[in-house]
């Protein structure tokens, strides 16, 4: 004998059943959260990794500095840097050195590197550059301007004439006139600091913002004749890179209002 359900049973199964769903579906939307948004949490577009930048020297604290921002702003990422000459690191960029972004500290040597096609797209001018004399606290030698650095007695220490500091020095002494007898010719703008620093020079031809970023370790010297010879600073991705994204978000970084006002406090001017 076949027993059907009252109206009354069938209305109370019905109800049962779907509340059954609606519980089942509330528990499916809380076990997938909406996905979070991008910006909130910190994360970049441009992906994460190593990015190896090669830069002037003379650019060593103030990328030191960007470089840690980037990483603060694009987690996963490591910024390593190789700081020197500029006319050294494109002879490493020549000879195959691994790079993600190359910074110059003259249009010259990035004219090399963009001659032989080691960069992707142009170059981009982000800073500008003068000398200055710089001579140990209390300035033993009495210079007071840039003819005082001809004189034999002096201990003058400059950069080499391929490195964009010696390009420059050369461009003021044959502006000025003048030929500065260099008890030694270095590799780089640091170099020529640290002997000024440690009493091995009287005075040493380096930029305004080595001045100012060595504090009282040395005393500065402006001269006139150093407008005859402004720097500009150019930065390009490589086209060896192997993470272009990366590097173009680094590049950004550099030439953006951030960069800008981090290069400008350590005396950069504008390019």
């Amino acid at each position: 004998m076949i027993t059907v359900p009252s109206a009354r049973t069938r209305a109370l199964t019905l109800a049962l059943a779907t509340g059954m769903a609606l519980s089942l579906a509330a528990c499916g939307s809380t076990s997938t959260p909406a996905p979070a948004d991008s910006a909130a949490t910190g994360s970049s577009s441009a992906g994460s990794g190593t990015l190896t930048v090669f830069a002037a020297a003379s650019l060593k604290k103030t990328f030191t500095e960007l470089g840690t921002q980037f990483e603060a702003s694009h987690p996963g990422t490591k910024v390593t840097f190789s700081f020197a000459g500029s006319s050294d690191l494109v002879t490493q960029l020549q000879q195959g050195a691994p790079a993600d972004v190359f910074a110059s500290a003259d249009t010259k040597n990035m004219d090399k590197a963009t001659g032989d096609n080691l960069v992707a797209g142009s170059p981009s001018n982000f800073a500008s550059n003068t000398l200055e004399i710089a001579v140990p606290p209390g300035n033993p030698a009495k210079v007071t301007s840039l003819k005082d650095l001809t004189n034999p007695a002096v201990k003058v220490v400059i950069c080499a004439p391929e490195v964009p500091c010696g390009s420059a020095t050369k461009k003021v002494e044959t502006g000025a006139g003048l030929t500065i007898k260099a008890v030694s010719e270095e590799q780089s703008v640091t170099d020529v600091l640290n002997k000024v620093q440690t009493g091995e020079a009287d005075a040493g031809l380096v930029y305004v913002t080595d001045v100012e970023g060595a504090g009282d370790k040395v005393e500065g010297i402006t001269f006139p004749e150093s407008s005859q010879a402004v720097n500009r600073y150019p930065i390009a991705v490589l086209a060896s890179s192997k993470n272009q994204e990366l590097a173009t978000a680094f590049t950004a970084l550099v030439l953006g209002d951030q960069g800008r006002q981090v290069l400008a406090d350590a005396g950069f001017a504008k390019p």
